[in-house]
């Protein structure tokens, strides 16, 4: 079974990384002059419109105005920073927005101490500019009065230009390896099919053999999670239901030892996952005992892939004491819930190694990014050592702007291409190494 374990998880990384073509029109070259003419400045929301131009012009899906609003206007960490953050800069050439890029500010907590952070994301540059989009990253790390600068990608040559910045990858065990289930072998395998364009006289044969293979190593190597302490009841709710105890959960994790944790009140929670816009679903699974909350659980499923693949993400955990029975509680509901939900797969992307250990007891398959897809930088260098360490860390998909953006039909959904359908800081990173005038950075 060992060798299908290695073709299934080579052949999911090709599936998840359905790209949508850039389209194949081009801009005219700019004479030297625009090109000099090109400056930076700090974004406002009045540059919706062309900044939605310019990424419906090169291929991205643009955000919506109302999600311009949650961001920047909403966030409950832009409330709390004082100065204010700016929402993004834009490149101006002889008055026309050439290129972009958004500030999203967050909050952190490490032991008694409150950081602030900054994700740079949703970023485009006409080609023609290519030379001097690289000033729009230089603003990102000017900024004053920012503890941390964080990036979420899997671009695998962002490393190299990231570096040039001062940021180093994630150093948390093991986050670049993606653990999923397939719940639905079939189903799967015929997505796999017209992902590589497999011809049809063949597809259906080559369908049957791959979900037949599957479903028996599942079966053999008992690939579902099972079991949960009888203790504990596991509920689903909506986010608008996120109560004060998810607050009162998260204070009581900073008391068990000193690690990164972004802001996850109850307040911003609502605001992380209620998404305008969103196509896909996101559901929160609450475990109790005895009627309080121990642990929860945060589950995305996307609208469907343009491959056909649909999945189900993990997107969020947080658990009394890293408590391993509660952890199973969750996973159990999460596994059941993804297959109610219609999806294909069901995927782990990060979390610490507790988390991992768990998971791992039944038997996922696993995928491996081609680099780290976590990058950080903190301004104080004292504290950028002591994050050298994997154990202050709880990256998951809920830090950064890895689930800040909506699913929208047909697009790809993918953790190998966070944010959704558009271009996040790391693009412009792996874009100075590339020469190719492709029209997105």
């Amino acid at each position: 079974m060992a060798s299908i374990e290695k073709r299934v998880s080579e052949a999911i990384l090709a599936v998840i990384r359905a790209r949508r073509t850039a389209p194949s029109a081009r801009s005219d070259s700019p004479v030297g002059s625009s090109i000099r003419s090109a400056r930076v400045r700090e974004a406002q929301l009045s540059d919706y419109k062309a900044v939605t131009e310019l990424k419906t012009r090169w291929g991205l899906i643009p955000d919506s105005f109302e999600n311009w609003e949650r961001l920047w206007i909403h966030n409950p960490a832009s409330q709390q920073m004082q100065p204010s953050r700016p929402i993004g800069w834009v490149l101006e050439a002889e008055r026309k927005v050439v290129g972009y890029l958004g500030n999203i500010p967050s909050l952190y907590r490490f032991g008694d101490k409150t950081l602030t952070a900054v994700t740079g994301s949703g970023l485009v540059v006409e080609p023609a500019f290519r030379a001097v989009s690289m000033s729009l990253i230089a603003a990102y790390y000017r900024q004053k009065d920012v503890d941390l600068y964080l990036t979420t990608t899997a671009i695998e040559a962002v490393g190299k230009v990231a570096r040039a910045f001062k940021s180093d990858p994630l150093p948390q065990e093991d986050y670049e390896t993606v653990l999923f289930w397939v719940l639905r072998p079939y189903a799967f395998a015929r997505a796999l099919m017209r992902k590589l364009q497999v011809k049809p006289a063949f597809s259906y044969v080559f369908s049957g053999l791959i979900s037949a293979a599957m479903a028996t190593d599942k079966i053999a190597r008992r690939r579902k999670p099972t079991g949960s302490a009888k203790s504990l009841e596991v509920c689903e709710i909506g986010v608008p239901e996120i109560g004060d105890e998810f607050g009162e959960l998260w204070l009581e994790k900073l008391t068990e030892g000193t690690r990164l944790l972004a802001d996850r009140t109850g307040a911003t929670l609502r605001w992380h996952f209620e998404t305008p816009g969103d196509r896909g679903t996101t559901r929160v699974l609450c475990c109790r005992q005895k009627g309080r909350l121990v642990g929860y659980l945060v589950i995305r499923d996307d609208p469907g892939q343009l491959s056909g693949l649909r999945r189900s993400l993990i997107a969020d955990i947080l658990v009394r004491q890293d408590d391993p029975e509660i952890l199973k509680a969750l996973m159990v509901r999460a596994y059941e819930h993804a297959q109610y939900a219609g999806s294909h797969i069901l995927e782990v992307l990060g979390f610490p190694g507790n988390v991992r250990r768990v998971c791992s007891q039944w038997n996922p398959y696993r995928r491996k990014y081609p680099a780290c897809p976590f990058y950080y930088k903190a301004r104080d260098p004292a504290l950028h050592k002591v994050l050298a360490s994997s154990g202050a860390w709880y990256a998951s998909p809920y830090d950064g702007d890895a689930t800040l953006m909506p699913f929208l039909d047909g697009t790809t959904g993918d953790a190998e291409n966070f944010p959704r359908e558009t271009t996040t800081l790391q693009t412009v990173y792996a874009s100075a190494l590339d020469s190719r005038s492709d029209g997105k950075i």
